[in-house]
């Protein structure tokens, strides 16, 4: 009885290790590629620490948060804020910001923020005419 209890924990285990082990193995992220010219982040994390880093220096340039709330777009996933890839290592993100509470957006932002952390504020002021006339 013994025996077959000891079987049975051995079969087990062993199949429980085998069926986890393939999903950790493949510790290596997928690689980047391009799709139409452009450029396709597989892991984005470090476009999403940029879009915090911006949306941060947007909130310190304009008195911090009890003074200023960027729009919804910069709290949400990376991919979905407004930003430019650059093409050098650096993304710009253009967005608006109000009052807390306030629907009513007053300031502009443009940051550009490098990969390895470098933010520069662009324009921070009255919200410009996006019409380009």
């Amino acid at each position: 009885m013994k025996l077959n209890i000891r079987l049975a924990c051995l079969v087990a285990l062993s199949t429980l290790a085998v069926g986890v082990s393939p999903t950790l193995s493949n510790a290596n992220p997928a690689p980047e590629y391009e799709t139409d010219g452009a450029r396709v982040i597989n892991n984005n994390i470090e476009l999403n620490r940029a879009k915090n880093l911006a949306r941060q220096a947007a909130e310190r340039a304009n008195g911090g948060l009890g003074n200023y709330r960027a729009e919804a777009s910069m709290h949400g996933t990376s991919k979905e804020s407004p930003f430019v890839d650059n093409g050098d290592g650096t993304w710009t993100f253009t967005f608006k910001g109000s009052k807390p509470g306030s629907s009513v957006y007053i300031v502009e932002t443009v940051v550009t923020v490098s990969q390895d952390g470098r933010i520069r504020v662009d324009y921070n002021g009255r919200i410009r005419d996006s019409s380009g006339i």
